[in-house]
């Protein structure tokens, strides 16, 4: 594992979960290939633990095609089909259904706003939303922000899209700070709210 810090709880598990958490949960992000990235590897999770989900980011990338929206958008059955035999991603046939419907929705949503975080950033006015845990046990599976990004992305035809996965999702993109108090990443994680703007 690298270096003893202190961590979130969650990240200590293994060592993939601490880099994650070190390098990316929480940093705000507008790159839309990152965005998408993380909508759909949150939707896979659903029901799986997110360590299951970093094992296999990897072969999502490669086989997501570095989670281009517009090729992901193209996956017709028999690609569909053929992502359901690779045992390096979760074969789940509704998820992988949904991962090419949900890239449909995502090109939509880009073509409205100019780009999907123009349009997802605007839900926290712009900025992250900066919060003070002392534990994991103080986080909630989901906020109102949550509810109400969850219902406007199942308008647009997201699916795999519940409050819960909204939730992670703006915890991994860094919408939200969840980063408990006494993690070495919290301040790191605030000061570089402070400086983005979409």
């Amino acid at each position: 594992m690298t270096a003893k810090r202190k961590r979130c709880s969650w990240a200590n598990a293994n060592e993939l979960d601490a880099r994650y958490h070190d390098a990316e949960w929480g940093v705000p992000s507008k790159d839309d290939r990152h965005l998408f990235e993380m909508l759909i590897l949150e939707g896979a999770q659903a029901g799986l633990s997110w360590s299951t989900i970093l094992n296999k980011r990897a072969e999502y990338q490669r086989v997501y095609r570095d989670f281009d929206p517009q090729k992901v958008a193209r996956f017709d059955a028999k690609r569909r089909a053929k992502l359901l035999e690779n045992p390096g991603i979760v074969r789940n046939k509704l998820k992988v259904e949904a991962s090419a419907e949900n890239a449909r929705a995502f090109l939509a949503v880009q073509k409205e706003f100019g780009s999907f975080a123009a349009y997802l950033w605007d839900f926290v006015d712009g900025a992250p939303l900066q919060n003070r845990r002392r534990s994991m046990k103080q986080v909630p599976a989901e906020t109102d922000v949550s509810r109400t990004l969850s219902k406007d992305l199942k308008k647009r035809g997201f699916r795999f899209v519940g409050p819960t996965i909204c939730y992670a999702f703006m915890q991994a993109v860094g919408m939200v700070n969840d980063h408990t108090v006494d993690c070495f990443r919290h301040d790191p994680v605030a000061r570089m709210a402070k400086r983005f703007r979409v």
